[in-house]
Protein backbone atom coordinates (compact mmCIF):
# COMPACT_ATOMS: atom_id res chain seq x y z
CA UNK A 1 0.00 0.00 0.00
CA UNK A 2 1.40 3.23 -0.97
CA UNK A 3 1.19 6.67 0.94
CA UNK A 4 -2.07 7.71 -1.11
CA UNK A 5 -3.44 4.26 -0.22
CA UNK A 6 -2.49 4.88 3.51
CA UNK A 7 -4.32 8.38 3.38
CA UNK A 8 -7.51 6.73 1.76
CA UNK A 9 -7.99 4.26 4.40
CA UNK A 10 -7.45 7.10 6.97
CA UNK A 11 -10.06 9.31 5.17
CA UNK A 12 -12.38 5.96 5.26
CA UNK A 13 -12.17 5.16 9.11
CA UNK A 14 -12.53 9.32 9.77
CA UNK A 15 -15.41 9.83 7.51
CA UNK A 16 -17.43 6.66 8.65
CA UNK A 17 -17.36 4.96 5.60
CA UNK A 18 -17.69 0.96 5.04
CA UNK A 19 -14.17 -0.20 5.63
CA UNK A 20 -13.59 -3.39 3.21
CA UNK A 21 -12.06 -6.36 4.29
CA UNK A 22 -9.42 -6.07 1.51
CA UNK A 23 -8.73 -2.75 2.57
CA UNK A 24 -7.69 -4.00 6.40
CA UNK A 25 -5.24 -6.73 4.46
CA UNK A 26 -3.46 -3.82 3.00
CA UNK A 27 -3.11 -2.09 5.77
CA UNK A 28 -1.22 -4.86 7.96
CA UNK A 29 2.10 -4.66 6.06
CA UNK A 30 2.18 -0.30 6.48
CA UNK A 31 0.85 -0.72 10.79
CA UNK A 32 3.17 -1.61 13.64
CA UNK A 33 2.45 -1.50 17.49
CA UNK A 34 -0.96 -0.68 18.17
CA UNK A 35 -2.75 0.34 15.12
CA UNK A 36 -1.54 -2.91 13.49
CA UNK A 37 -2.66 -5.06 17.04
CA UNK A 38 -6.09 -3.37 15.82
CA UNK A 39 -6.42 -4.18 12.38
CA UNK A 40 -5.68 -7.64 13.18
CA UNK A 41 -8.92 -8.00 15.87
CA UNK A 42 -10.81 -6.04 13.46
CA UNK A 43 -9.80 -8.54 10.64
CA UNK A 44 -9.98 -11.94 12.79
CA UNK A 45 -13.88 -10.14 14.38
CA UNK A 46 -14.88 -10.24 10.16
CA UNK A 47 -13.68 -13.30 9.29
CA UNK A 48 -15.16 -14.91 12.76
CA UNK A 49 -18.71 -14.06 11.52
CA UNK A 50 -18.09 -15.78 8.18
CA UNK A 51 -17.47 -18.82 10.45
CA UNK A 52 -14.38 -19.27 9.37
CA UNK A 53 -12.75 -20.09 13.38
CA UNK A 54 -9.19 -21.41 12.64
CA UNK A 55 -8.21 -18.45 10.65
CA UNK A 56 -9.93 -15.99 12.78
CA UNK A 57 -8.24 -17.45 15.88
CA UNK A 58 -4.82 -17.22 14.09
CA UNK A 59 -5.76 -13.67 13.74
CA UNK A 60 -6.62 -12.58 17.44
CA UNK A 61 -3.43 -14.29 18.62
CA UNK A 62 -1.74 -11.82 16.25
CA UNK A 63 -3.18 -9.36 18.19
CA UNK A 64 -3.05 -10.44 21.42
CA UNK A 65 0.60 -11.02 20.94
CA UNK A 66 1.07 -7.37 19.27
CA UNK A 67 -0.88 -5.91 22.77
CA UNK A 68 0.74 -7.95 24.85
CA UNK A 69 4.24 -6.75 23.82
CA UNK A 70 3.29 -3.03 23.81
CA UNK A 71 3.07 -3.76 27.69
CA UNK A 72 1.42 -0.16 29.06
CA UNK A 73 1.29 1.30 25.98
CA UNK A 74 -1.27 -0.92 24.54
CA UNK A 75 -4.71 -1.02 26.34
CA UNK A 76 -5.92 -3.03 28.67
CA UNK A 77 -9.49 -3.39 26.76
CA UNK A 78 -7.54 -4.41 23.45
CA UNK A 79 -5.70 -7.04 25.63
CA UNK A 80 -8.96 -8.20 26.79
CA UNK A 81 -10.90 -8.31 23.85
CA UNK A 82 -8.41 -10.41 22.16
CA UNK A 83 -8.32 -12.85 24.26
CA UNK A 84 -12.44 -13.33 24.82
CA UNK A 85 -11.77 -13.26 20.64
CA UNK A 86 -9.74 -16.20 21.10
CA UNK A 87 -11.44 -17.70 23.84
CA UNK A 88 -14.87 -17.65 21.26
CA UNK A 89 -12.82 -19.04 18.61
CA UNK A 90 -11.81 -21.95 20.06
CA UNK A 91 -15.47 -22.38 21.95
CA UNK A 92 -16.96 -22.97 17.91
CA UNK A 93 -13.95 -24.91 17.41
CA UNK A 94 -15.22 -27.60 20.78
CA UNK A 95 -12.05 -26.52 22.58
CA UNK A 96 -13.99 -26.04 25.53
CA UNK A 97 -11.53 -26.09 28.14
CA UNK A 98 -8.54 -23.84 26.44
CA UNK A 99 -11.89 -21.61 25.18
CA UNK A 100 -12.59 -21.24 29.03
CA UNK A 101 -8.82 -20.76 29.40
CA UNK A 102 -8.32 -17.57 27.18
CA UNK A 103 -11.96 -16.53 28.56
CA UNK A 104 -10.64 -16.64 32.28
CA UNK A 105 -7.93 -13.86 30.98
CA UNK A 106 -9.94 -11.73 29.55
CA UNK A 107 -12.16 -11.59 32.86
CA UNK A 108 -9.50 -10.86 34.75
CA UNK A 109 -8.01 -8.42 32.48
CA UNK A 110 -11.56 -6.23 32.56
CA UNK A 111 -12.11 -7.02 36.06
CA UNK A 112 -8.37 -4.98 36.94
CA UNK A 113 -9.84 -2.47 34.61
CA UNK A 114 -13.14 -2.74 36.35
CA UNK A 115 -14.63 -2.79 33.17
CA UNK A 116 -18.54 -3.13 33.14
CA UNK A 117 -17.55 -5.95 30.16
CA UNK A 118 -16.27 -8.05 32.62
CA UNK A 119 -19.79 -9.48 34.44
CA UNK A 120 -21.06 -10.34 31.12
CA UNK A 121 -18.09 -12.43 30.28
CA UNK A 122 -17.55 -14.00 33.16
CA UNK A 123 -21.38 -15.57 32.91
CA UNK A 124 -20.29 -16.83 29.76
CA UNK A 125 -16.94 -17.90 31.33
CA UNK A 126 -19.03 -19.77 34.21
CA UNK A 127 -20.95 -21.43 31.00
CA UNK A 128 -17.99 -22.62 28.93
CA UNK A 129 -16.20 -23.69 32.69
CA UNK A 130 -19.69 -26.04 32.92
CA UNK A 131 -19.06 -26.82 29.10
CA UNK A 132 -16.25 -28.48 29.81
CA UNK A 133 -16.98 -30.19 33.07
CA UNK A 134 -14.97 -28.21 35.06
CA UNK A 135 -17.65 -27.89 38.22
CA UNK A 136 -15.44 -26.62 40.71
CA UNK A 137 -14.01 -23.28 38.24
CA UNK A 138 -17.78 -23.13 37.22
CA UNK A 139 -18.93 -22.67 41.02
CA UNK A 140 -16.09 -20.23 42.08
CA UNK A 141 -16.95 -17.79 38.72
CA UNK A 142 -20.03 -17.65 39.23
CA UNK A 143 -20.26 -16.86 42.97
CA UNK A 144 -18.26 -13.61 42.05
CA UNK A 145 -21.10 -12.95 39.14
CA UNK A 146 -23.94 -13.71 42.01
CA UNK A 147 -21.99 -10.86 43.44
CA UNK A 148 -21.66 -8.57 41.01
CA UNK A 149 -25.08 -9.09 39.72
CA UNK A 150 -27.12 -8.46 43.61
CA UNK A 151 -24.40 -5.30 43.62
CA UNK A 152 -25.85 -4.00 40.19
CA UNK A 153 -29.24 -4.48 41.27
CA UNK A 154 -29.74 -7.57 38.60
CA UNK A 155 -31.69 -10.07 40.29
CA UNK A 156 -32.58 -11.76 37.17
CA UNK A 157 -28.62 -11.90 36.55
CA UNK A 158 -27.94 -13.14 40.10
CA UNK A 159 -30.85 -15.96 40.03
CA UNK A 160 -29.55 -17.68 36.74
CA UNK A 161 -26.30 -17.54 38.22
CA UNK A 162 -27.32 -19.27 41.18
CA UNK A 163 -29.07 -21.55 38.88
CA UNK A 164 -25.97 -22.38 37.11
CA UNK A 165 -23.99 -22.74 40.38
CA UNK A 166 -26.79 -25.71 41.58
CA UNK A 167 -26.31 -27.23 38.53
CA UNK A 168 -22.39 -27.64 38.77
CA UNK A 169 -23.35 -28.76 42.78
CA UNK A 170 -25.62 -31.75 40.94
CA UNK A 171 -22.86 -32.60 38.77
CA UNK A 172 -20.74 -33.24 41.92
CA UNK A 173 -22.91 -35.23 43.71
CA UNK A 174 -22.89 -32.47 46.35
CA UNK A 175 -26.72 -32.77 46.74
CA UNK A 176 -27.36 -30.59 50.22
CA UNK A 177 -25.09 -27.38 48.17
CA UNK A 178 -27.03 -27.99 44.87
CA UNK A 179 -30.21 -27.64 47.11
CA UNK A 180 -29.19 -24.29 48.74
CA UNK A 181 -28.17 -23.05 45.42
CA UNK A 182 -31.50 -23.71 44.11
CA UNK A 183 -33.57 -22.94 46.75
CA UNK A 184 -31.76 -18.87 46.20
CA UNK A 185 -32.53 -19.24 42.80
CA UNK A 186 -36.49 -19.75 42.86
CA UNK A 187 -36.48 -17.06 45.63
CA UNK A 188 -35.09 -14.56 43.25
CA UNK A 189 -36.54 -16.06 40.35
CA UNK A 190 -40.21 -15.90 42.75
CA UNK A 191 -39.69 -12.30 43.18
CA UNK A 192 -39.32 -11.55 39.27
CA UNK A 193 -42.62 -13.69 39.42
CA UNK A 194 -40.54 -15.44 36.66
CA UNK A 195 -42.62 -18.30 36.66
CA UNK A 196 -41.13 -21.08 34.51
CA UNK A 197 -37.81 -20.82 36.19
CA UNK A 198 -39.47 -20.99 39.68
CA UNK A 199 -40.81 -24.25 37.93
CA UNK A 200 -36.87 -25.01 36.83
CA UNK A 201 -35.97 -25.05 40.51
CA UNK A 202 -38.85 -26.85 41.74
CA UNK A 203 -38.18 -29.48 39.88
CA UNK A 204 -34.10 -29.73 40.82
CA UNK A 205 -34.99 -29.30 44.37
CA UNK A 206 -37.34 -32.32 44.05
CA UNK A 207 -33.99 -34.28 42.51
CA UNK A 208 -31.74 -33.14 45.15
CA UNK A 209 -34.67 -33.71 47.72
CA UNK A 210 -34.73 -37.20 46.30
CA UNK A 211 -31.04 -37.82 46.43
CA UNK A 212 -30.51 -36.50 50.32
CA UNK A 213 -33.58 -39.13 50.99
CA UNK A 214 -36.46 -36.03 52.07
CA UNK A 215 -38.96 -38.07 49.89
CA UNK A 216 -41.99 -35.93 51.26
CA UNK A 217 -40.97 -32.27 50.66
CA UNK A 218 -39.34 -33.78 46.92
CA UNK A 219 -43.13 -35.08 46.29
CA UNK A 220 -43.88 -31.30 47.32
CA UNK A 221 -41.52 -29.65 45.16
CA UNK A 222 -41.93 -32.17 42.54
CA UNK A 223 -45.74 -31.95 42.13
CA UNK A 224 -45.36 -28.15 42.44
CA UNK A 225 -42.91 -28.20 39.10
CA UNK A 226 -45.76 -30.33 37.27
CA UNK A 227 -48.69 -28.09 37.82
CA UNK A 228 -46.80 -25.42 35.88
CA UNK A 229 -45.29 -27.09 32.90
CA UNK A 230 -48.70 -28.62 32.55
CA UNK A 231 -50.02 -25.49 32.61
CA UNK A 232 -47.59 -23.84 30.11
CA UNK A 233 -48.26 -27.50 28.10
CA UNK A 234 -44.20 -27.55 28.61
CA UNK A 235 -43.87 -31.09 27.31
CA UNK A 236 -40.65 -31.74 27.81
CA UNK A 237 -40.21 -30.15 30.95
CA UNK A 238 -43.06 -32.20 32.02
CA UNK A 239 -41.36 -35.25 31.41
CA UNK A 240 -38.71 -35.00 33.76
CA UNK A 241 -40.92 -33.10 36.53
CA UNK A 242 -43.01 -36.49 36.30
CA UNK A 243 -39.45 -38.62 36.46
CA UNK A 244 -38.48 -36.75 39.84
CA UNK A 245 -42.57 -37.05 41.19
CA UNK A 246 -42.33 -40.87 40.30
CA UNK A 247 -38.81 -41.22 42.29
CA UNK A 248 -40.44 -39.19 45.02
CA UNK A 249 -43.36 -41.24 45.26
CA UNK A 250 -40.66 -44.64 45.24
CA UNK A 251 -39.09 -43.14 47.89
CA UNK A 252 -41.72 -42.06 49.91
CA UNK A 253 -43.34 -46.07 50.16
CA UNK A 254 -45.84 -45.37 46.98
CA UNK A 255 -45.02 -47.73 44.92
CA UNK A 256 -47.60 -48.08 42.77
CA UNK A 257 -48.29 -44.78 41.99
CA UNK A 258 -44.62 -43.99 41.38
CA UNK A 259 -44.68 -47.46 39.53
CA UNK A 260 -47.78 -45.91 36.96
CA UNK A 261 -46.06 -42.13 37.28
CA UNK A 262 -42.50 -43.97 35.17
CA UNK A 263 -44.78 -45.77 33.08
CA UNK A 264 -46.48 -42.50 31.95
CA UNK A 265 -42.80 -40.79 31.75
CA UNK A 266 -41.74 -44.06 29.72
CA UNK A 267 -44.65 -43.80 27.37
CA UNK A 268 -43.85 -40.12 26.76
CA UNK A 269 -40.17 -40.51 26.12
CA UNK A 270 -41.28 -43.60 23.39
CA UNK A 271 -43.72 -41.26 21.42
CA UNK A 272 -40.45 -38.30 20.90
CA UNK A 273 -39.56 -38.80 17.48
CA UNK A 274 -35.98 -38.50 18.58
CA UNK A 275 -35.32 -41.58 21.10
CA UNK A 276 -32.87 -40.50 23.81
CA UNK A 277 -32.03 -44.11 24.33
CA UNK A 278 -29.81 -42.96 28.05
CA UNK A 279 -32.88 -41.62 29.36
CA UNK A 280 -34.98 -44.48 28.13
CA UNK A 281 -32.94 -47.14 29.52
CA UNK A 282 -32.61 -45.27 32.76
CA UNK A 283 -36.47 -45.05 33.56
CA UNK A 284 -36.68 -48.89 32.59
CA UNK A 285 -34.32 -49.65 35.11
CA UNK A 286 -36.28 -47.74 37.16
CA UNK A 287 -39.60 -49.76 36.48
CA UNK A 288 -37.72 -52.71 37.12
CA UNK A 289 -36.87 -52.27 40.27
CA UNK A 290 -40.19 -51.58 41.34
CA UNK A 291 -41.83 -53.96 39.87
CA UNK A 292 -39.22 -56.40 41.63
CA UNK A 293 -39.93 -54.51 44.76
CA UNK A 294 -43.77 -55.66 43.87
CA UNK A 295 -43.07 -59.13 43.67
CA UNK A 296 -44.04 -59.20 39.31
CA UNK A 297 -40.33 -60.80 39.01
CA UNK A 298 -41.17 -62.28 35.33
CA UNK A 299 -41.58 -58.55 34.32
CA UNK A 300 -38.86 -57.25 35.88
CA UNK A 301 -36.42 -59.85 34.23
CA UNK A 302 -38.07 -59.53 30.86
CA UNK A 303 -36.94 -55.39 31.02
CA UNK A 304 -33.42 -56.08 32.15
CA UNK A 305 -33.33 -58.74 29.28
CA UNK A 306 -34.87 -56.31 26.95
CA UNK A 307 -32.01 -53.80 28.16
CA UNK A 308 -29.40 -55.86 27.95
CA UNK A 309 -29.65 -56.00 23.98
CA UNK A 310 -29.89 -52.11 23.68
CA UNK A 311 -26.65 -51.24 26.38
CA UNK A 312 -24.99 -53.73 24.37
CA UNK A 313 -24.84 -50.77 21.41
CA UNK A 314 -24.81 -47.53 23.22
CA UNK A 315 -22.54 -48.51 26.02
CA UNK A 316 -19.79 -50.01 23.06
Amino acid sequence: MNNDDDQDFDDAQESGEIVTEEMLWERIPQTSGLERANTFYELSARIYARGQYDEALALAESARDIYTELGPIGTSDGLAQAYSAIGYNLNQLKRNSEAATAMSKAVEILRESKSPLAIDLACTLGEWWFGSKNYEKTIECMRECVQEHLVEGNEGGAANDLHLIGCAYRELNQHEQSLIAFKEARLLFKSLKEVINVARCDQKIAHALIEIGDGESALIAAQKSLDVFVTAHDHRRETYSLLELGKAQILTGQEQEGLDTLERVLEIATESEWKDFEFIVDIERRIAGVLRSLGRLDEADEIERRLTSVTEVTED
